[in-house]
């Protein structure tokens, strides 16, 4: 019944072998008489394991399929016929009998176990071809040498031989070596029988079918021999015995019923083997009958060498498959039609046999009937329809998400897949809130739902720490520039609309995320940091936002130390030179000030953004650092020239007394600042005396000179000023 399902497997393999030796034929007889051709021939070994391997690799995913399928239908096969045995049986146990659904996870197993068993060998399946290639190599090579024939001969010799052993990749615990496609076969051909007597007999249990009787089958083996016709127990204790049974119809009456042993007894001795024509069926006291069977050790005899024949035509067609000359695939062709005739001729000596081309057929003549093969989407679905609730936990995302989209799942098995996505979401989701079992530091990355979803699952202490961050959310939301609608996101979220954000939007989303930044930096676990020393007044002052009482003393501290540390200011230059003075003043200031800006930048200081334009120097203009210390640009030479002059103002008002101008100056009402810039020639007018000799004394400088000398640079008018200058103090 289900021996033909095992045919299609060893068709699979029987035309992966014969692709693989004709794989080697072509590689061997190309550029057979080249000089070199063993050097080529190595060096092509690469080549042959790589296309090799696409055939192996195409047979694996082949016969996973095939395998699942026919173990499910010999299965399937079996529970039918049992209930087809139970039909003699009360209403009531033929419903429960066919209420009873096939054991889905039994098949799986049987055909995982079948699919490694078989697949096993494909670990040796390169390396012998690749093996017996090399070796076939260096005997072609060293036949010429010896003179005993040429390569071409030799090449042929050793592809016949190659062909008729055929690709041995597996050898068993007995040291015995099988042929590839021989051992698929019987490895298959054991496994659907193994899954149609089990779903045959668990059925026939199921209905309290304790006795089963054995076919008599044609053409029987020896082993076999002994148990036809006779009855077996499923259960019970071993050996032969009479028992007495209820009458199947007839209620009270009990019959006597010779027990041959038990199934289990019957396997061990050979019965149910591979290639086993005998099957069970239920045995009906009082009903069934008897008989005894007829052997038939000529019919036998008749089969096996049907079998011979059979093996004779498939050995001449793998060789005129592996041949490498014209004249060895016409020998190996007319073997194959010698053969061909024997079987003629033995079909008709003996008219109880019937031919099976398919047996004789070793390559792609004996593949498969087309048929259309299930796709990964629908295998993934059927997994999860049948399977039982632990089959979506084995699957991994995407085969859950193909058998969604299959389209053939009912709604038990969509809630199976929802409930598993729901357990690995959470599963993943707690794996972020606590990573190795400890709640994260930083809760600002998990959205308010996310946090909702692990609140059951966390201790008292996890449970107030999330509390806490939502307080601080609400709070969050309360304040001015913080838009309530953001806080409650997580960071991938927030992450995805900043992708497409306008400009507008942009900038919320970027205030959004530095406000996460200073949250997680300065409040670590949810609680302000120990250590205040490094946070800026401006932190400290954001921090009071989101403070606990405690935390607000302390911050209080904090700033009350600072205010208290005096700041040692250094004492001015006196170098006699006012613009070295200047700059050095300049400097020990802002020494003493850091990190506060640059003094130039210190009365814009209550805006921030004027404060960071008027700081920061152009790229021109920017300021040089060398072992000499900081340079002076020209922009910042000209703003300090005005210090210089307020300076120079003051100093010589008061060594003066008040006398700058002279009566015709202090007359048209000029302001004394004024001399002290622009050209000599209008200040040396407008000065009085006093000023005049103060001036001889510590000097005027145009803005030209100053600049000059703050920055080392030579400036155009500075030559032109110190000439005015001198001639003016001449004429003095």
């Amino acid at each position: 019944m289900v021996e033909p399902l095992a045919e299609r497997t060893r068709d699979l393999y029987a035309d992966a072998e014969q692709r693989l030796l004709g794989i080697i034929a072509r590689q061997l007889a190309a550029d057979l008489e080249a000089p070199g051709w063993a050097v080529r021939k190595l060096a092509a070994v690469q080549q042959l394991r790589r296309a090799s391997q696409a055939i192996v690799d195409e047979l694996g995913r082949a016969v996973e399929l095939e395998v699942f399928d026919v173990v499910a239908d010999s299965y399937n096969r079996g529970h039918r016929a049992a209930l087809a045995e139970v039909g003699a049986l009360s209403d009531a146990a033929r419903r429960l009998a066919n209420e009873v659904t096939p054991n889905a996870q039994a098949v799986d197993r049987l055909a995982q176990e079948t699919v490694d068993v078989v697949t096993s060998t494909h670990r040796s399946i390169l390396r012998a071809v690749v093996d017996r290639f090399r070796a076939i190599v260096a005997e072609v090579t060293a036949t010429p040498l010896l003179g005993t024939g040429t390569r071409r001969d030799a090449t042929q010799d050793a592809m016949r031989r190659f062909a008729d052993e055929g690709i041995r990749a597996f050898v068993d615990k007995a040291g015995r070596r099988w042929q590839l496609t021989s051992y698929a076969e019987m490895a298959v051909r054991t496994s659907v029988g193994r899954a149609a007597t089990e779903a045959h007999m668990r059925t026939l249990a199921t209905a309290g079918i304790e006795l089963v009787i054995v076919s008599d089958a044609p053409r029987e083996c020896p082993l076999c021999r002994e148990w036809e016709g006779a009855v077996l127990s499923i259960g019970g204790p071993a050996g032969a015995r009479t028992v007495e049974v209820e009458h199947a119809i007839e209620d009270g009456r009990m019959v006597p019923v010779r027990v041959a042993g038990t199934l289990d007894e019957a396997r061990l001795a050979g019965l149910q083997h591979p290639n086993c024509r005998h099957s069970v069926s239920a045995y009906t006291p009082g009903i069934t009958q008897t008989e005894q069977a007829e052997s038939d050790p000529a019919g036998y005899e008749a089969g096996q060498r049907q079998r011979e024949i059979e093996r004779h035509i498939r050995k001449y067609r793998r060789r005129e498959a592996a041949a490498v000359t014209p004249e060895a695939k016409r020998a190996a062709a007319g073997k194959v039609r010698q053969w061909q005739g024997a079987m003629r001729d033995h079909l008709a000596a003996h008219p109880d046999l019937r031919r099976l081309r398919h047996r004789e057929q070793p390559g792609a003549s004996n593949l498969p009937k087309p048929r259309t093969e299930a796709t990964a989407e629908q295998v993934d679905a059927a997994r999860v329809w049948s399977g039982d609730e632990q089959t979506p936990r084995e699957m991994s995302d995407d085969q859950l998400a193909a058998a969604e989209g299959s389209g053939l799942l009912d709604d038990r098995a969509r809630h199976r897949i929802e409930v598993e996505a729901d357990r690995r979401d959470l599963e993943h989701l707690l794996a972020r809130v606590r990573p190795a079992g400890t709640l994260a530091d930083d809760l600002t990355q998990f959205s308010d739902g996310e946090l909702a979803r692990a609140f059951p699952h966390l201790d008292d202490a996890d449970v107030l720490r999330v509390m806490a961050e939502t307080d601080r959310r609400d709070l969050a939301s309360r304040l001015p520039g913080v838009a309530p609608e953001l806080v409650g996101l997580s960071d991938h979220d927030l992450a995805a609309r900043a992708r497409n954000a306008d400009p507008a939007n942009l900038a919320l989303l970027a205030a959004e995320a530095a406000r996460r930044d200073l949250l997680a930096r300065l409040f670590p676990g949810g609680h302000l940091l120990g250590d205040l020393a490094d946070v800026s007044d401006d932190e400290l002052a954001w921090c009071m936002q989101y403070a606990t009482a405690d935390e607000l003393a302390r911050i209080a501290a904090e700033m009350d130390r600072r205010d208290e540390q005096p700041v040692a200011l250094p004492e001015p230059a006196d170098t006699g030179d006012a613009v070295e003075d200047l700059l050095a003043n300049r400097n020990a200031l802002a020494d003493a000030m850091a990190p506060a800006p640059d003094p130039i930048g210190w009365g814009q200081y209550a805006d921030d953004d004027a404060l960071d334009d008027a700081t920061a120097p152009p790229e021109q203009d920017a300021q040089e650092h060398d072992d000499e210390g900081p340079h002076i640009t020209r922009r910042q030479a000209r703003e300090l020239y005005d210090e210089y002059v307020y300076t120079q103002y003051l100093k010589a008002e008061e060594d003066c007394r008040g006398e700058l101008l002279n009566r015709k100056a202090d007359a048209d009402g000029i302001s004394p600042i004024t001399l002290f810039s622009g050209p000599a020639r209008i200040a040396y007018a407008r000065a009085s005396d006093e000023l005049k000799e103060w001036w001889s004394e510590h000097g005027r400088m145009t803005q030209a000179e100053f600049i000059e000398k703050a920055t080392g640079q030579p400036q155009r008018w500075a030559t032109g000023a110190r000439f005015n200058e001198a001639k003016h103090q001449q004429r003095r």
